[in-house]
């Protein structure tokens, strides 16, 4: 049974995901999002789903994914009502494993300043796209960087640095990569494939293009990815496996906050940090607070914080469109 409090509480999430992480960056989605929390009806239908299905990013994709893109709010409302059983069925089969290949160009500055060849190693991998910075292109302000010459077209991603970022002179060297997800997807499945498009919203139709251009690059190249979760045994199994000559890095980007339990979090941190030469975090500030860094010193509204061996390095943009380091 939904109670006025349960609408309350999804009504503050909805508008909080439209003025933090909408507003600026989809339009449609602020206004969406914006709508719902305001409208007792669909609030009281997502209310009925178990709690970590009630998220508006997936939400929206499941509609998407089922109608395609809306025109306004009415029309999205009235799909949802007539036809919320088939949107149930999608957001209780399906998850926001929103893999953006884009956040490579915010973590290769790190990895490439790291004692070369690398072992990476990425929990919350989803298909593995960003477990291939090797072999995208990036263009920052003063420096551009492209693998070597290949057969098959790949992305390049755009990235603002601030002055103080030291931007790498040449790609890593990755001599082994695995993965690690709850529910691993596979880049060359055409239906798997469509989901994570599904996740780009709607504006973004550059992000698509290069989504599309990194799903084919790793569907060729069909990286390891375990199942498992972060605390279970797979994690530490992979990290033993990991060549001893290499520079062992375990990172993540957006996979923290789906584990609730902040004693969890803590436990993950321990364990990362006793099996890994480098571990790189790349989370909302909130997420690990023992980082020292407050949400409110973040340069923009859902900024994430990145952070190498638990010290705080820079604020990044979600998808990696920008970095700053912090502090600045």
């Amino acid at each position: 049974m939904t109670t006025s409090v349960d609408r309350d509480a999804l009504s503050a999430r909805y508008h909080r995901f439209a003025v933090r992480e909408a507003s600026g960056r989809s339009p449609l989605y602020e206004q969406l999002t914006l709508g719902v929390s305001q409208d007792a009806e669909v609030l009281g239908l997502i209310a009925s789903l178990p709690q970590p299905k009630q998220q508006p990013n997936l939400l929206l994709a499941a509609y998407r994914h089922l109608f395609g893109v809306p025109a306004s709010y009415s029309e999205f409302r009235q799909a949802l009502v007539d036809r919320f059983d088939a949107v149930r069925a999608i957001m209780l089969d399906r998850s926001t494993q929103t893999n953006e290949p884009g956040r490579c160009a915010v973590l290769l500055p790190v990895l490439s300043g790291l004692p070369q060849p690398l072992a990476l190693l990425e929990v919350g991998a989803s298909a593995g796209l960003c477990l291939f910075p090797d072999r995208y292109g990036y263009d920052y302000p003063s420096r551009s960087l492209r693998p070597p010459a290949q057969d098959q077209p790949h992305p390049v991603f755009p990235c603002r640095a601030g002055a103080d970022v030291e931007l790498p002179d040449r790609l890593p060297q990755i001599v082994w990569r695995a993965g690690l997800d709850l529910n691993p997807l596979d880049a060359g499945d055409p239906d798997e494939a469509a989901w994570l498009e599904t996740l780009v919203w709607p504006e973004q139709q550059g992000r698509r293009d290069r989504l599309r251009l990194a799903l084919d690059t790793v569907a060729e190249e069909r990286p390891r990815i375990v199942e498992g979760d972060l605390l279970g045994p797979k994690f530490e199994a992979l990290c033993r496996q990991a060549p001893q000559d290499a520079t062992l890095v375990v990172f993540h980007t957006a996979v923290l906050a789906y584990v609730p339990s902040h004693d969890d979090r803590m436990r993950f941190a321990t364990l990362v940090s006793s099996l890994a030469d480098v571990w790189i975090c790349n989370e909302a500030p909130g997420v690990m607070p023992h980082f020292g860094v407050s949400p409110a010193e973040a340069p923009a509204q859902g900024a994430f914080l990145l952070s190498v061996n638990a010290q705080a390095a820079a604020w990044t943009d979600p998808h990696g469109a920008w970095i700053e380091p912090v502090g600045h």
